[in-house]
């Protein structure tokens, strides 16, 4: 008996998930049928056919019927040596093949990363922070994993939060944009570092040691579109307040390439952490900033679910070079308990 739904009464979560699950068995039996007909054609007879797939003659009749009636008209003609496809049976046979290799490719691939297993790593990450950070751990990952495949993808963080969304890369090695798909995702701290101000090099504050925040009160900010960095401009703000003065941002900048021609041909300032002071720009100062609340979290973010081997051993890696750079004193350690930790033990 058929279960009716009262008006105005929504079907229940069970009665969703078993008209998906019938769904896809549906589409399985149907997959199943046109191999059993490709078969066929292959073998020009029912016979042979059914030899080859293991099975009963009649249940392979059985078959063809069921997808004949699907379909709406007859796939193939009976003939005294065999059989033959009609149009719409060249047509079906013609189509197929790729149809069918795609689903089971897609099916063979989502098993093994339930698995736990990737040949392909993609990895999205700052262009700025790749010299220093990226490019030392993806050296230690070919040591330890030489056969793995890695895919790089220079993106802004928003670009980075997308793809993860999208499933389009494995891994970000972002800023602390990441922390606003920390809901989303596992995010593990790869560093905390000092913040530098960005200024013109004829600046009158260019040629000191380390400067105030609230010496650049008054001065123009540039901005980040939301899109691109999403929370930066907040995180200026932020620090800014705290220092006693609400920034004015007069520019706007979706890399750090055109933040610097900002700060060079406009004469604007702005924020981003210390790693930049290993990429001098011409006409651009970036001196150190006195406060120990200015702080810039360098992030990874990734796929919740069971972490492939790859990206944990990459994780390791990073976490290894960060270590070295740690000595230099120019980084706070990531706090012990992070989210990778837990990580390892999802299922």
């Amino acid at each position: 008996m058929q279960k009716v739904h009262n008006v105005g009464q929504r079907p229940s979560r069970s009665s969703g998930s078993a008209i998906l699950f019938l769904t896809f068995q549906t589409l399985i039996l149907m997959l199943d049928n046109i191999r059993m007909f490709l078969v066929a054609l292959e073998e020009g007879s029912l016979n042979r056919a059914a030899v080859r797939l293991r099975v009963s003659q009649p249940a392979l009749t059985r078959h063809m019927q069921a997808l004949e009636a699907e379909l709406g008209g007859e796939l193939f003609e009976r003939t005294p040596s065999g059989i033959r496809p009609t149009d719409a049976g060249h047509a079906l046979a013609a189509s197929m093949p790729p149809v069918i290799a795609a689903y089971e490719a897609g099916v063979a691939e989502a098993r093994r990363l339930l698995r736990g297993q990737r040949d392909l790593l993609r990895v999205g990450y700052l262009g700025s922070a790749a010299q220093r950070f990226l490019n030392p751990a993806l050296a230690l990952l070919r040591q330890s994993l030489p056969r793995i495949k890695v895919k790089l993808l220079d993106l802004s963080p928003g670009e980075q939060i997308t793809a993860l969304r999208q499933g389009e890369i494995d891994l970000a090695i972002i800023g602390q944009e990441g922390g606003f798909a920390a809901n989303e995702f596992y995010t593990r701290k790869l560093a905390t570092l000092p913040v530098v101000a960005l200024l013109p090099a004829d600046h009158a504050l260019a040629g000191q040691v380390s400067i105030s925040l609230q010496e650049l009160a008054g001065e123009r900010f540039i901005g980040a579109p939301e899109a691109d960095m999403p929370g930066r401009d907040r995180w200026i703000t932020q620090l800014c307040r705290r220092a006693g003065f609400r920034p004015r941002f007069a520019h706007v900048a979706q890399t750090i390439s055109e933040s610097f021609s900002l700060v060079s041909s406009e004469g604007a300032v702005t924020l981003g952490p210390g790693y930049l002071q290993g990429y001098p720009a011409a006409g651009v100062a970036m001196v150190p900033v006195r406060e120990e609340y200015a702080t810039w979290d360098f992030l990874i973010v990734w796929q919740r679910g069971k972490t492939a081997a790859s990206a944990l051993a990459l994780l390791d890696a990073l976490a290894a070079v960060v270590k070295q750079e740690c000595d230099a004193k120019e980084m706070v350690p990531p706090e012990a308990g992070t989210k990778a930790k837990r990580a390892r033990k999802s299922p």
